[in-house]
């Protein structure tokens, strides 16, 4: 009875709100009807249609795939202070943190299927029906990871905001023990997805031991920056009281892992171009061009300015306090990590190959499509599970069966 409530209680307030709601999630149909088309022309074409070549086989289907692990991984930077350490602030917080994490991985797992070119073939890598290779290989090692963490994120936040709904409060020993469980699988998805590039040794830009740290850090900006954009919106327009502790603590969060990313980005400099050797000919293609080739220049230096602008800013006590400052600095922070870990990172990877060969990456407007649809369909999950969850937790949404 509560169950079919729930699900007509969703969808109302999912597919009902005011103008602006309705403006958004169509333009977010648009968006999506586009890369469903952009997809269909790759689907009937082939991965010709794209910019990647045998040279460079990853391109901004895996470079958004690598930015958006980290940024569901961060969603426990509120988890893990909300309900293992009890923070007041962040109470009010974590269900749209859990959001997030959901919508990043959705886009995860659609990034993945586009990259595959054939998705029917997808069937293998399926425990049980294909031939996973578990646990030697480390793509299978990135399925179960992802997949096992998605539903976590799911299954976590439906019971607490499902017992809010029926009127009762969620039990903690029956959700608490699966919160540490995810807390140790978030920091897992983001080092198996760093290990995937770092276990190459044909690929010496990603052979480094100090991928997986990186990758943490950069996640750890990433995410509490988009977390905090996220909540300025629901503040604003909702009724939905949000702390102000919250702000100051995740800016301060934000603040510090940028600092660290900065440090580990300095360190990875350092050992490419102090003591230069062959192996660091990528490094040399991604910062400075390669033989009159130079495509990734400017987009290394742009993310590198947006990182150092940012950081030093929310070093500043004022700066950081004041809310306006704060939302440019973390959109500062988020573009600049997505260029950083996309672009900067996967692309060249592959330039020059291990055979010499220079052959640069550009997106085609085929891949650009389908790229937008599926950040529309991440931001349409988003918005839809915040739209379900608000209400909610006001306490303006129960069960009609309480009062029988």
């Amino acid at each position: 009875m509560h169950l079919k409530s729930f699900g007509i209680s969703a969808l109302h307030s999912a597919t009902t709100g005011g103008r602006r709601y309705q403006v958004w999630m169509g333009i977010l149909t648009l968006i999506m009807l586009v890369g469903g088309y952009s997809y269909f022309l790759q689907l009937r074409d082939g991965l010709g249609v794209t910019g990647m070549t045998d040279q460079v086989s990853w391109g901004l289907y895996i470079s958004n795939f690598t930015f958006l692990v980290g940024l569901a991984a961060a969603a426990m930077m509120l988890v893990l202070p909300a309900y293992i350490l009890h923070d007041v602030d962040f109470g009010r917080a974590v269900l749209m943190a859990e959001a997030v994490a959901v919508a990043a991985l959705v886009m995860c797992l659609a990034f993945v299927v586009v990259d595959i070119g054939n998705p029917f073939g997808s069937w293998h890598l399926i425990p049980v029906i294909g031939y996973l290779n578990w646990p030697r290989s480390l793509l299978a090692w990135d399925v179960l990871v992802l997949n096992g963490y998605l539903a976590l994120n799911l299954a976590i936040p439906f019971y607490i905001i499902y017992s809010r709904y029926c009127g009762r409060s969620p039990e903690k020993k029956k959700y608490l023990p699966w919160m540490y469980i995810a807390v140790m699988w978030a920091v897992s998805i983001h080092l198996v997805t760093a290990f995937l590039l770092a276990g190459l040794p044909a690929r010496p830009f990603w052979n480094d031991a100090l991928l997986g740290p990186r990758f943490l850090a950069s996640a750890f900006t990433a995410g509490p920056a988009f977390v905090i954009i996220l909540l300025s919106i629901i503040r604003k327009h909702t009724a939905y009281p949000i702390a102000d502790g919250a702000f100051s603590k995740l800016a301060l969060i934000t603040a510090v892992t940028a600092q660290i990313n900065l440090v580990m980005l300095g360190s990875e400099l350092f050992y490419k171009f102090y003591s230069p050797t062959h192996h660091g000919i990528n490094a040399q293609y991604l910062f400075f061009g390669l033989n009159g080739h130079h495509a990734l220049v400017p987009w290394i230096w742009t993310a590198i300015a947006l990182n150092v602008v940012a950081t030093v800013s929310l070093m500043i006590h004022p700066i950081r306090t004041n809310p306006r400052y704060l939302i440019v600095d973390c959109t500062m922070l988020f573009v600049a990590i997505w260029i950083e870990k996309g672009m900067g990172l996967i692309v060249p990877g592959f330039v020059p190959s291990p055979l010499g060969e220079i052959v640069e990456y550009s997106p085609s407007l085929i891949e650009v499509g389908v790229t937008a649809g599926i950040w529309a369909l991440g931001m349409f999950v988003l918005t839809v599970l915040v739209r379900v969850a608000l209400p909610i937790e006001l306490g303006e949404v129960r069960s009609p069966h309480l009062a029988r």
